[in-house]
């Protein structure tokens, strides 16, 4: 049996992992480390709900407001970071608790990644003129045809990822989910749990409410925001994070104010559905459903699973 070097606690959008932190926080000496690839970047802070100042200053956080929106960020330097973290986080003599919904980088740091092949410029070009001709969701269906595992966790518009996973295959003639790990081998001494609601009307009412209380406080100022500075571009890594996409298309005028509405719920609820499906392919996770199991009796399982 491993003896537990840190605590990971993942589960879909909304579903209450930060409150969860924070209220283990308040009961454990603990550092908390994001596995979120939207909130490393400064300036997004509604559309991620990102945690406030206060409940950072409570707690320290960790892999927050790293960078600015033009550049990028990746699961191998999550993985990168986020172990080197939990090493200085132990040395101060505190507990590492990562906490997240970005399954990818839980994915990476608790199995590893093989090395993906450089990007090929002719390659690229080929599946953009091909994108261009038949539109992404026609690109999305290829890519399933190849490589479903990561068809399955890809939304149809993704065209950053949707392209790299079809460059991938088209470069080394194998899926990008095999440049996991082949062995479902894990990080038994992270310790994983997941919110895992299983009445899924439950949680798609949290996510239209939050995203609604996100755009009465201030979301669309936000994104206007983000929208002058000089390194802005629609096509950023950044911008794919859910909601600012929609968001954008309205400043633009493509849809009124219910549409926008309507369309941020939407991909937030689909962002969730692919959030599920990672967390039931990965082993050695430990479910709990927030809106079936008192969340002062998950708080203590947890506590006992990272030996607390």
């Amino acid at each position: 049996m491993h003896t537990p070097r840190a605590l990971m606690l993942l589960g879909p959008t909304a579903c209450g992992k930060t409150a969860l932190s924070l209220e283990l926080a308040a009961e454990i000496p603990c550092e908390i480390i994001s596995v979120d690839s939207a909130l490393v970047y400064r300036g997004m802070d509604i559309g991620t709900a990102k945690p406030t100042r206060e409940e950072r200053e409570a707690v320290p956080h960790h892999l927050i407001d790293i960078l600015e929106i033009e550049e990028s960020y990746s699961a191998a330097a999550f993985a990168e970071d986020a172990a080197r973290l939990i090493e200085a986080i132990r040395a101060r003599g505190r507990f590492p608790i990562l906490v997240g919904g970005t399954m990818l980088y839980a994915k990476a740091l608790r199995e590893g990644m093989d090395e993906s092949p450089a990007t090929d410029p002719a390659v690229r070009a080929c599946i953009a003129a091909c994108a261009a001709e038949i539109g992404w969701p026609a690109m999305h269906e290829k890519l399933a045809a190849v490589d479903p595992v990561t068809a399955a966790r890809l939304a149809v518009n993704d065209r950053q990822r949707i392209g790299r996973a079809l460059e991938v295959f088209e470069i080394t003639g194998k899926p990008l989910s095999s440049m996991f790990s082949g062995e479902r081998t894990y990080d038994e001494s992270i310790v994983t749990a997941a919110l895992f609601p299983q009445d899924r009307s439950l949680l798609h009412e949290a996510i239209n409410k939050r995203f609604e209380a996100m755009a009465q406080a201030g979301f669309l100022d936000e994104v206007r925001g983000l929208m002058q500075r000089p390194g802005f571009r629609e096509d950023l890594p950044s911008m794919r994070a859910v909601g600012y996409r929609q968001a954008i298309a309205h400043l633009k005028g493509e849809t009124d104010c219910a549409g926008f509405l309507e369309a941020g719920k939407a991909a937030t609820r689909q962002l969730a559905k692919r959030q599920i499906t990672w967390l039931r392919s990965m082993p050695g996770v430990t479910a709990f459903d927030p809106y079936a199991e008192p969340l002062a009796d998950i708080k203590e399982a947890l506590k006992r699973l990272a030996g607390l």
